[in-house]
């Protein structure tokens, strides 16, 4: 069985918002819709989606701000932006924003549906090996860890405890969640071990820079907080 693809598409022109939709889903895509540009980054932040699809002029939010959102929040989903400014200086813009691919409009159905082929193609045989947070990274292959240039030397478990936190960046991270896929336990074992492990971590990514990103949410859990 098929993995059903799940797409955003955040588009404010009626007409092209209904276009796009209809021929994604003639093509067995599930899609979901936003024609804010505000509403569109919390989705895009907050969602699980495998394609972005984002115009570049916008109410709230433009294009460009989402994309660099979702690129900052460690998300790597593949985006694509529309847009009527095609000269090559808004392309390059979209591009370096952290867009994969950019589309002028107008544009033929057949074009769209082949680019985002490419990009799902293309995602699906490039796992991602780097988590970045604002100016957070982490490398998964070298347990590498800077936060603004700076090395961060953080134990295994800290690291496996930041990987989570920062593949769930800007959401509330319960007890329970970090039980059960940081220590592997599926029960409450009645200890303090998160809590020293992430005072332990907060020292280490917050202590020496100037705006904290590790918060805790009293009686919820803990988030790691997106730079705005």
């Amino acid at each position: 069985m098929h993995k059903l693809i799940k797409i955003l598409l955040i588009e404010d022109d009626v007409q092209v918002a209904e276009y796009v939709r209809q021929g994604l889903v003639e093509k067995g895509y599930d899609v979901e819709m936003t024609r804010d540009g505000n509403e569109g980054k919390r989705k895009a932040i907050n969602g699980h989606y495998d394609l972005l699809i984002v115009d570049r002029m916008l109410p709230g939010s433009d294009g460009i701000d989402i994309v660099k959102s979702v690129r900052q929040s460690g998300d790597s989903v593949p985006s694509l932006i529309l847009s009527a400014l095609g000269n090559v200086d808004d392309r390059i813009e979209g591009l370096k924003a952290g867009g994969d691919d950019y589309l002028g409009k107008p544009f033929a159905m057949e074009e769209l549906l082949a680019r985002i082929e490419v990009l799902l193609r293309r995602n699906e045989a490039k796992p991602t090996t780097r988590l970045r947070v604002g100016e957070l990274e982490l490398d998964l292959l070298s347990h590498k860890v800077t936060r603004e240039g700076v090395n961060l030397n953080l134990q295994p478990r800290e690291f496996r405890l930041l990987e989570y936190l920062m593949k769930h960046a800007g959401q509330i991270v319960t007890r329970t969640m970090l039980l059960e896929n940081v220590w592997e336990y599926n029960f409450d074992p009645q200890t303090n071990v998160i809590d020293v492990h992430v005072s332990r971590l907060r020292q280490k990514i917050d202590k020496d820079f100037e705006k904290p990103m590790l918060s805790t949410v009293r009686g919820a859990g803990y988030v790691l907080n997106v730079p705005k």
